[in-house]
């Protein structure tokens, strides 16, 4: 269906793609994975002629019809969510809007002359709109928009006043409306909670055309794509599996060329002894010559290329109380909205709470109040004895000091300590080289979030509360961030809607549900297996 073929592209001095080929085949479902800056991206905008490559060929079959979305989404105002969704629906919704035109033109006094030409025109646009199926359009559009987790109130509402993931949430539901041919899906699971998540995940699954799709979400990689397109060193690499397949497969070819490539260094060393020993003896000269030749011959391998994955080590932050936070009998509230009343909750040293509930049911408010960011309305928060939090918020990216560069903002925060030591926690967390020169304003989400993690865990707190710290991650850093608290032994309390995170790193599972807050032992995993679902929003 898509085909790339021996294509090569250069951005400025770098190189994306070398003479590399690959294809989208009708009916798979394609997760294009590599480093960030490798061409993800720009293979997307080849295949809707946005960009060009520089020698090859993007091939497409004729009257393919490709819908793509990405993290871009343009202005949106002055219609509502549904009608929005609606008009990404390919030639129904340009029907729809005539039929609306001529529906209009039949109400209008100064048309009344051209009446029966526009009534005999609203009888084709009719026609041709119930053949497109275009009344059920809406009940589709409803649908999409549910299982996106907006209500019926934020469908009626203008976008215009949605914010910037709630709009990303909108336009992803374009796509999905369209039913497309081939679906290029750039980072889909951004912005979105587990419930719309997983109800995507089906979405996916039950969607008949190709799919081709990059997710920082390994777990929702696994479940829906068969097959991975690797970008890496100018390469497109096809692997037949899912993530953890592509995962495992990549490390045994490495290992497999590893070895080829010692193997045949050890030979090419005793090839060249050999002649330093003999080079000068008549007797060998034949043999030596032989060899020579042979060795010029020989295919070098090389050794694998190794992708830097940034690692990070926790220095042992001091020993806390027990009892690391207290809440007892809270109320808190918003306005005529109560989110809390009468939450008690103790967490204790190295419980490591995950926080679970639908958008609005009060996860970042419970962080803030044990960070005291907010004070509840009645009852009371008390943090324990030698207890050093560090708290991660969204909030936070934002109090970056624009004109100051990665490493000012580090010599800012730790004066005392010295440069390598800073420059070492820089290069942990994935600024290297010129990198940490850059101005915090033009830092990526991503970039912004690895600053403000190595700003908070330098000086290690023993009380970690993180609301949402894989957001902007992709999975290498994500991957790091996992195997780092992993090894912390402080206490968590965090908010996450990457489910690999979830199960990796929680031993306590706090549930927010309509009808009350619930405790279970154990992680996110045993809270499944009792539960029946993977979030609240998806009890039956």
């Amino acid at each position: 269906m898509i085909r790339f073929e021996n294509i090569s592209k250069q951005n400025s001095h770098r190189i994306l793609f070398l003479e590399t080929s690959a294809a989208l085949n009708r009916g798979e479902k394609v997760g294009l994975v590599g480093p960030n800056g490798t061409g993800k991206t720009t293979l997307f905008r080849m295949i809707t002629g946005e960009e060009s490559p520089d020698t090859g060929q993007v091939a497409i079959e004729k009257q393919v019809s490709i819908g793509y979305f990405n993290q871009d989404v343009g202005e949106m105002s002055g219609r509502s969510a549904v009608a929005e969704v609606m008009d990404g629906a390919g030639p129904v919704s340009t029907v729809a809007a005539e039929l609306a035109s001529l529906e209009a033109a039949m109400c209008d006094p100064d048309r009344a002359d051209d009446m029966d030409a526009i009534i005999e025109r609203y009888g084709e646009v009719q026609a041709r709109f119930e053949e497109l199926g275009g009344y059920e359009l809406e009940g589709r559009a409803r649908e999409v928009l549910a299982g996106l987790s907006f209500s019926q109130e934020m469908m009626e509402a203008d976008v215009g006043a949605l914010s910037g993931g709630w709009k990303m949430r909108v336009a992803l539901g374009r796509i999905l409306l369209m039913r497309p041919d081939a679906m290029l899906l750039d980072e889909p699971s951004n912005h979105l909670d587990i419930e719309s998540l997983i109800w995507l995940e089906e979405f996916l699954k039950g969607y008949e055309g190709a799919l081709l799709m990059t997710s920082h979400d390994r777990e929702f990689l696994n479940r829906i794509v068969t097959k991975i397109v690797e970008i890496d060193g100018g390469s497109l690499t096809t692997y037949s599996g899912d993530y953890a397949f592509y995962e495992r497969q990549r490390a045994l070819n490495e290992k497999q060329q590893q070895a080829q490539f010692e193997r045949q260094q050890a030979m090419l060393a005793k090839e060249l002894k050999f002649i330093e020993r003999f080079k000068a003896r008549a007797s060998h000269a034949a043999q030596v010559q032989s060899r020579v030749k042979k060795l010029d011959k020989i295919e070098r391998f090389e050794p694998p290329r190794r992708r830097q994955i940034v690692s990070f080590d926790f220095p042992p932050a001091p020993r806390s109380g027990e009892d690391v936070a207290v809440l007892k009998n809270v109320h808190k509230g918003y306005g005529q909205r109560a989110i809390y009343q009468g939450l008690d909750l103790i967490i204790r040293r190295k419980e490591r709470w995950c926080v679970m509930g639908v958008n609005g049911a009060g996860k970042s408010t419970l962080l803030k109040l044990v960070a005291r960011a907010t004070e509840p309305d009645a009852g009371t928060v008390a943090v324990g004895a030698s207890v050093r939090m560090g708290y991660f918020s969204q909030h936070a990216m934002e109090l970056l000091d624009g004109e100051r560069t990665v490493f000012e903002s580090l010599e800012d925060s730790f004066p005392q300590a010295n440069q390598g030591s800073l420059r070492a926690l820089a290069g942990c967390f994935g600024f290297s080289g010129d990198d940490v020169e850059k101005k915090c304003r033009v830092l990526s989400g991503g970039e912004k979030a690895r600053l403000v993690m190595a700003l908070m865990l330098f000086n290690p707190p023993n009380f970690l509360v993180l609301d949402e710290p894989t957001n902007h991650l992709d999975l290498d850093t994500k991957q790091m961030l996992i195997m780092a608290l992993a090894a912390y032994e402080g206490t968590m309390l965090f908010v996450s809607h990457d489910r690999h995170f979830l199960a990796a790193l929680s031993n306590r599972v706090l549930e927010l549900t309509p009808e009350g807050v619930h405790q279970y032992s154990g992680g996110y995993m045993e809270y499944v297996a009792r539960t029946g679902h993977e979030a609240p929003g998806l009890r039956s």
